[in-house]
């Protein structure tokens, strides 16, 4: 829905409320932060002083028509109760805090989708992780979606060695969303959220999008952050409405009112129905939501290029141990091109009412306190959304891993590839690999799981490959 960004047309329009009695949306009383930037990059990437961006991208985004920038943003927060499937209510409110946002746009407004994707940073690991960009961040390139990921939560900033204040003193030395220290439970991270939503739609002073005008606001998260988007949802959304629609991904099992308005995508990998909770948190298609498993997929999949692991071995922070995982880690089920088609059909969908496909759920069942997956003789799961990586085998591809400690192995999946004998077996030339492939490409492309150009390329990599051969 398109808001109004000229702040003193909002309040001529507010008086008009008030003498005429109508009521204006919800987001009209959340506070907007005052907000700083860009903020200078004034090292080159990786240097060890770190003045520059956690986790600044090392694409090339000129050549995209696209600018990276950093802002801070700082204000007064209000300390929210989230009672389960119910609207929050304020516990107290006037907290200090100050924390960052990290901002991916066209340069242009003719570049620009009208859509501005706001990424709620994960910090299970220990930093800013900005999941759903390194997801996704070619289909955001290439269709002029606009980015923007906040830092809300304690961990993420004040954590020792890898939280931003510690990573980087001379850069992120004041900020702060734990009110000095007396908050240390992230109770202020919702409205530190909906204020930063409200400084892409309304801006004061600074604007984050230098100009570009937005149509439409997505919410989106993943693992950790999916479940805290949840609770948002769930508790704050009502009091703000100020999101068109939420894109969850990587579920954490908790449950979606289904009697607010918000159009909602949840996407979730096997292993995010094994382990955590998903099975359990299935709920209904309906009108507000859709829900995609993605067969073999897995939490932490391989990604080609390893964009990541490039960033962090540059910035010094953790990197998890895959040598101690019982299976070989990684599903290679790129659950990315279900997350593009979803994140095109939750616009559409907001935009133009036009309903996303339906897809089916993994074939599971609970047999307290284990969820089973359904498989075929080669291992691997059946039922759900089934990617030509999948359903036309090479290897098994699983959501399931250990140990469970110390290690995030369980998050990891598993892949196997088949030997010589099996793969002679199943595709004795190369023609009846690629026909196969391309059959079930094809498929999904017509159910609406994949975009055009990704079942383009998973075409021209089966036609590359040595299989049959």
């Amino acid at each position: 829905m398109k808001r109004i960004r000229t702040h003193g047309v909002y309040v001529i329009i507010y008086l008009i409320t008030i003498v005429f009695g109508f009521t204006l949306p919800a987001d009209a009383g959340v506070p907007n932060p005052t907000v700083t930037g860009p903020i200078p990059v004034n090292v080159p990437l990786g240097d060890p002083s770190h003045d520059y961006p956690q986790l600044a991208t090392q694409l090339d985004l000129p050549s995209y028509g696209y600018v990276e920038e950093e802002f801070f943003l700082e204000g007064t927060a209000t300390r929210y109760d989230t009672p389960d499937l119910a609207d929050g209510t304020v516990i107290s409110n006037g907290h200090p805090y100050k924390t960052r946002m990290i901002v991916r746009r066209p340069v242009s407004p003719k570049g620009f989708n009208g859509t501005v994707l706001v990424e709620w940073l994960n910090v299970t690991s220990g930093y800013n992780l900005d999941a759903l960009w390194l997801t996704s961040y070619a289909h955001i390139l290439r269709e002029g979606y606009a980015y923007v990921g906040v830092s809300v939560q304690r961990v993420g900033i004040h954590q020792p060695g890898s939280g931003l204040i510690s990573w980087s003193p001379v850069r992120y030395g004041d900020l702060d969303v734990t009110d000095g220290g007396t908050l240390l439970d992230d109770s202020l991270c919702y409205d530190i959220w909906s204020q930063a939503a409200q400084a892409i739609w309304e801006p004061q002073g600074v604007d984050p999008l230098a100009g570009l005008s937005p149509d439409i606001l997505i919410a989106t998260g993943a693992s950790q952050s999916q479940g805290r988007l949840v609770i948002y949802h769930n508790s704050i959304h009502p009091l703000t409405n100020i999101f068109d629609g939420y894109m969850l991904y990587l579920g954490v099992g908790r449950l979606l009112r289904t009697d607010l308005d918000p159009k909602v995508i949840k996407l979730n990998t096997e292993n995010d129905v094994v382990f955590l909770g998903e099975f359990l948190a299935r709920q209904p298609d309906s009108d507000r939501l859709r829900t995609y498993e993605v067969a073999g997929a897995s939490h932490v999949g391989r990604a080609e290029p390893n964009l990541r692991l490039e960033l962090l071995i540059r910035d010094s922070l953790p990197i998890a141990d895959t040598s101690i995982c019982e299976l070989p880690p990684f599903s290679r089920v790129p659950t990315n091109h279900v997350a593009n088609a979803a994140f095109d059909h939750l616009v559409s969908w907001v935009s133009s009412g036009i309903e996303p496909p339906t897809a089916p759920p993994i074939d599971a069942s609970y047999y307290p306190p284990w969820v089973v997956v359904a498989r075929d003789s080669y291992g691997n799961a059946l039922g759900g959304i089934q990617l030509s990586q999948h359903a036309v085998p090479t290897a098994t591809n699983t959501g399931v891993n250990g140990p469970f400690w110390p290690s995030f192995c369980f998050l990891f999946g598993s892949h196997e590839p088949f030997d010589e004998e099996i793969l002679d077996s199943l595709y004795p030339n190369h023609g009846k690999y690629v026909s196969q492939v391309v059959q079930v490409v094809n498929e999904n492309l017509a159910d609406g799981y994949i975009l055009n150009f990704d079942a383009r390329e998973t075409k021209r990599k089966a036609a590359r490959s040595e299989i049959g051969k």
